[in-house]
């Protein structure tokens, strides 16, 4: 074993310090295994020479008794949580489920019960923000799961609203969900925004929500203000 360790390193030798980095963040990011292949196509680097990282990072791991273990399973590298941790894991995530959710997760999981089976980055565009932490807040939580898997390139992952979900809402079937309200805006649309600046725009919508008048309650305040004034 030992032996086996020393050879890991020696192949790992010649990756520089930034490759090395850049598979651990790969490696923390990824919701299934991915392929050594893959990660030498986006560092572009030699396939064999993040296997060797791979491999030594595996072995790192187990030699400094960290909470995570690197495996290869079914063709591809993914960390998980060390056997070892597992209590301390289940009654985390336990308490984790009594917990109030949080914004972003409330209207995650409105997103995921309206329009399911949707994937990640149907979220995160519906939303205008990454909705991966939501997302799996919301798994571990046991409220959405895993329903499939999308006909489009790269076949992400579906979600879905699960049973207990249902349970928690008061509801017997998603037929039973009340009916979204229709927003018909008066004029024409407005344009896209500028890349960048969705933001900004994101800003004014809600200045508009918050004073639907608009410019005329303003000028309509003004005008009782100027009536009640002294000449």
């Amino acid at each position: 074993m030992a032996e086996g360790r020393s050879v890991d390193a020696a192949n790992d030798a010649g990756v520089d310090a930034e490759s090395r980095k850049a598979i651990e963040a790969i490696l923390l990011v990824v919701d299934e295994p991915v392929d050594p292949h893959t990660i030498a196509q986006v560092l572009e680097v030699a396939t064999d020479e993040v296997v060797a990282t791979l491999r030594a990072l595996r072995a790192e791991y187990v030699d400094a008794g960290r909470g995570v273990v690197l495996r290869e399973v079914g063709g591809g590298w993914r960390l998980y949580t060390d056997p070892g941790a597992a209590p301390y894991v289940e009654r985390f995530v336990l308490h984790g489920r009594g917990g109030r959710l949080s914004q972003d997760a409330l209207e995650t999981l409105a997103i995921v019960a309206y329009t399911q089976p949707v994937t990640r980055a149907q979220i995160s565009q519906i939303r205008g923000v990454d909705a991966d932490a939501a997302v799996r807040s919301l798994v571990s939580r046991g409220l959405v799961e895993e329903v499939g898997r999308d006909a489009s390139p790269g076949q992400p992952l579906l979600y879905g609203t699960t049973r207990a979900c249902l349970e928690q809402l008061g509801l017997s079937d998603l037929g039973e969900l009340p009916p979204l309200p229709t927003f018909a805006p008066a004029g024409p649309l407005p344009p896209e925004p500028a890349p960048g600046e969705y933001k900004v725009a994101r800003r004014e919508l809600d200045a508009l929500a918050a004073n639907p008048l608009g410019d005329g309650g303003d000028a309509a305040g003004d005008a009782a203000g100027d009536a009640g004034a002294p000449p």
